[in-house]
């Protein structure tokens, strides 16, 4: 399928697509603690970022990566400054600073392994953040030069995210007034 095929197909369609290379596959239904997570990082990442040359975008804006062909829709997106979209995408961001995703058990080996080394191609991108779903874990992996540095947080403690100057509270993220 062409990149316009796509395009085409994704304006009318009931679920999500992601494209690699003429390749589209539908995305997974997420579960109620996937979208109560990905609102809270959000959420967190809005009022740290309120008066900044910031913007969060939900799971609703495409990311593409030219470089290798691959348009996802991560959880969370953070573009600071001017938004630069894509050439042959006018609703897909190709200038993220912050990419998040939550973690599910069908998507973290993809997330861990193959959308990072795609999202890695984003010259943009600083930190790409992985939130799990099963105990109170988020890592960060940072650009630092040219490499990639993991950094990670558990119950209590504070992750800073540098490239923005935000942090996440652990707590704060996992809290359901609900449960």
């Amino acid at each position: 399928m062409t990149y316009a095929d796509y395009l085409t197909a994704e304006r009318v369609a009931q679920v999500k697509h992601e494209y690699l290379r003429g390749q589209v596959w539908a995305m997974a239904g997420g579960t109620i603690e996937h979208g109560r997570l990905a609102m809270a990082i959000g959420n967190a990442l809005s009022n740290a970022l309120r008066g900044k040359p910031c913007v969060v975008l939900s799971s609703d804006v495409r990311v593409r990566i030219e470089a290798t062909d691959r348009t996802t829709y991560p959880d969370v997106t953070v573009v600071c400054g001017p938004r630069a979209v894509s050439a042959d995408d006018n609703d897909a961001i190709v200038n993220p600073v912050v990419l998040v995703e939550v973690l599910s058990d069908s998507t973290e080996a993809d997330d861990r392994g193959e959308k990072f080394a795609h999202y890695r191609r984003l010259a943009s991108l600083r930190e790409y953040v992985l939130v799990s779903q099963h105990e109170r874990r988020v890592e960060v992996f940072r650009r630092e030069g040219d490499h990639w540095s993991l950094y990670e947080a558990a119950t209590g403690d504070t992750i800073q995210l540098g490239s923005i100057g935000a942090a996440l509270v652990v707590d704060e993220i996992y809290f359901d007034p609900t449960a």
